[in-house]
């Protein structure tokens, strides 16, 4: 395998975690509980389903869509599995957003440039 082939896998590679992670975002419900667990504390699924019309069952299976894609950890406290919200994925996602506002403001310009021209 050549180092351009190499890189261009490892590119495919990157982008499809970033796929990932803004397919699992890309549910209502999922943004919902993100918003809950960005308070900053962690919480159980009994207090992650109060005030909705979730059940416990629902809530579990978008928490497993988010902890598989890591923006979700469990941890059990007691006898209760608490879930927390893991920054990281966030930066990830940050850094690749700017990269793509670059792009398009570096587009524009040479729109400008050729409309003004």
């Amino acid at each position: 395998m050549s180092i351009s082939q190499s890189i261009r896998k490892g590119e495919k590679a990157r982008l499809h975690g970033y796929a990932t992670l803004f397919a699992a975002l890309g549910d209502e419900t999922r943004l919902s509980i993100v918003a809950k667990l960005s308070k900053g504390q962690p919480r159980s699924i009994s207090q992650l389903t109060e005030g909705s019309k979730l059940s416990r069952q629902a809530v579990t299976k978008h928490l497993k869509v988010l902890e598989n894609v890591g923006i979700v950890q469990s941890m059990y406290s007691g006898r209760e599995n608490l879930f927390e919200l893991d920054p990281r994925p966030f930066k990830d996602i940050r850094e690749y957003l700017g990269f793509v506002s670059e792009q398009w403001d570096q587009a524009l310009s040479r729109l400008k440039s050729f409309v003004d021209n």
